[in-house]
C-alpha cells in the first residue's frame, strides 16, 4: 500500500490487451524512467494480455520476467467519489477491495485496443481523474483508421483512396471483397487492421494471392480492416502537443530497414533511420505542420500525437509536385527514449523529462476544464 508523500501520485499503466502489448512495456520502462522522484509519487499498474490489472513492487519489471504471481490484482473504480486504486483480496468471504494509492493523474502508456481507443478514457472519465493525452471522442477517432480518413476528407486534408471492410464480410464472402478492394487501385495495396498501430497485421499486397492473405491476417486483429491505396512515398512524422493552443514539431523523416516501416522495422531491427529534421523544403515542412494541427483539432485531440505523412515525389511526366498525404494520427504515440515523437521534441527544443512534466500539466488543464462543465439543470425560478 502506498502512503502519501505530499507529492503529485501519477499512476502509469502499461502493458494491455492489444497486440501492441509488448510495445507498450517498452515505453512504459522509459516513462517510468523520466519521471522525476523529487515531484511525483509513482504507482506503477500493469494490464495484462488477458486484462488483469496488476499493483506491487516493480510491477513493470515482474512482469517482463514473467513474475507476476508476487504481484496483486487491482482495479479502478467509475465512481467519482472514489478517485483510488484498490487491491482485489480474495477471502473466505467472497473478494474484498482495499485501498492501494490514490491517484493524482494517470498516464495511460497504452497503444492499440483498450487502452488508445477511448475504451479506457472512458473509465478514466468516469472515474473523474485526470489523464494524459485525448478524451473518448478524440481517441475513438484517432484509432480507426477508416473513420479518421472520412473525417480528414470532410475536413478538405489530402488522404489517399480506401475502403473498410469487415471480418464477416470477409469470411462470407471474400471474392467480393477482394473484386471490390482491386477496383480501388491498382496493386500495390495495404492491408490494415482497422484499430491497430505499431504496424502489426499490416501487409504490402502486389497480387490477389497476397491482398487474400494480408485479409485473412489482419482479421486476426480487428473486426474492421481497412484496404487503402499504396503510394511510393517518403514517410514524415510530426509531433503535436498541447490542448487548446497545439504546437506542431518540426518534421522528421523515416528511413525504414525494410520495404515499408513494419513491426519489425520499428521495434526489432536497429538499422532503420530517423532523420531529424526531415530533409525537405521548408515550404513542405510547414504544411506539414499546418495539416497536423488542423487534423489534431479536427477530432478533437488534447495533450499529445504523433501525426504520420505519406510525401509522393514529383512527376515531371505528368507535371506533378510532392504531395503531401496524411496517413495516420496517433493519439498515444510510442514512448521509448529513440520513438519518434520524444525525439521530434528533443530537436524542437523540449528534452524528455521536459516533456513528461508538459504532458502532466497539460492533463491538469484539461480536467479543470472539464470542471467547468455543469451536468445539472438549474431551472431559473
Amino acid at each position: 500500500m502506498f502512503k502519501s508523500s505530499g507529492k503529485l501520485r501519477v499512476g502509469v499503466i502499461f502493458g494491455g490487451r492489444s497486440g501492441e502489448h509488448e510495445v507498450s512495456l517498452m515505453s512504459g520502462r522509459s516513462v517510468l524512467e523520466a519521471l522525476d522522484p523529487d515531484l511525483y509519487e509513482v504507482i506503477q499498474i500493469g494490464i495484462t494480455h488477458e486484462g488483469m490489472w496488476l499493483v506491487g513492487d516493480q510491477v513493470l519489471q515482474a512482469m517482463l520476467d514473467g513474475e507476476m504471481s508476487r504481484l496483486d490484482l487491482a482495479t479502478l473504480l467509475p465512481d467519482p467519489t472514489r478517485r483510488d486504486l484498490y487491491m482485489v483480496r480474495l477471502e473466505d468471504q467472497g473478494q474484498l477491495l482495499q485501498f492501494f494509492a490514490g491517484l493524482d493523474v494517470v498516464f495511460p502508456v497504452l497503444h492499440g485496443s483498450f487502452g488508445e481507443d477511448g475504451t479506457l478514457q472512458g473509465l478514466l472519465e468516469m472515474a473523474d481523474l485526470a489523464y494524459i493525452g485525448s478524451g473518448v471522442l478524440g481517441s475513438a477517432l484517432g484509432m480507426d483508421k477508416g473513420i479518421f480518413k472520412d473525417v480528414m476528407r470532410a475536413h478538405g486534408i489530402p488522404v489517399v483512396s480506401s475502403i473498410v471492410f469487415t471480418r464477416n464480410e470477409i469470411e462470407s464472402n471474400v471474392d467480393t471483397v477482394i473484386q471490390r478492394a482491386e477496383s480501388l487501385a491498382e496493386y500495390p495495396l495495404f492491408v490494415k487492421p482497422a484499430n491497430l498501430g505499431s504496424s502489426v497485421g499490416v501487409s504490402k499486397c502486389r497480387s490477389r494471392s497476397d491482398l487474400l492473405e494480408g485479409l485473412i491476417d489482419a482479421a486476426q486483429y480487428d473486426r474492421r480492416i481497412l484496404v487503402e491505396q499504396g503510394v511510393t512515398a517518403r514517410e514524415i512524422e510530426v509531433g503535436v502537443l498541447g490542448n487548446e493552443h497545439p504546437i506542431a514539431s518540426i518534421p522528421g523523416e523515416v528511413i525504414p530497414s525494410r520495404e515499408f516501416y513494419s513491426y519489425e522495422a520499428k521495434y526489432l531491427d536497429e538499422n532503420s533511420q530517423l532523420l531529424i529534421p526531415a530533409p525537405i523544403s521548408e515550404e513542405l515542412a510547414e504544411e506539414a505542420r499546418r495539416l497536423s494541427l488542423a487534423a489534431y483539432r479536427a477530432i478533437d485531440c488534447a495533450g499529445m500525437a504523433r501525426v504520420d505523412f505519406l510525401l509522393s515525389p514529383d512527376d515531371p511526366v505528368k507535371n506533378l509536385p510532392e504531395k503531401l498525404y496524411l496517413s495516420e494520427l496517433n493519439t498515444i504515440p510510442g514512448f521509448t527514449k529513440i520513438s519518434m515523437y520524444p525525439k521530434l521534441w528533443q530537436a524542437s527544443g523540449i528534452s524528455y523529462p521536459a516533456l513528461i512534466n508538459r504532458l502532466i500539466e497539460l492533463a491538469i488543464e484539461r480536467k479543470a476544464e472539464r470542471d467547468r462543465t455543469v451536468h445539472r439543470f438549474r431551472r431559473e425560478e
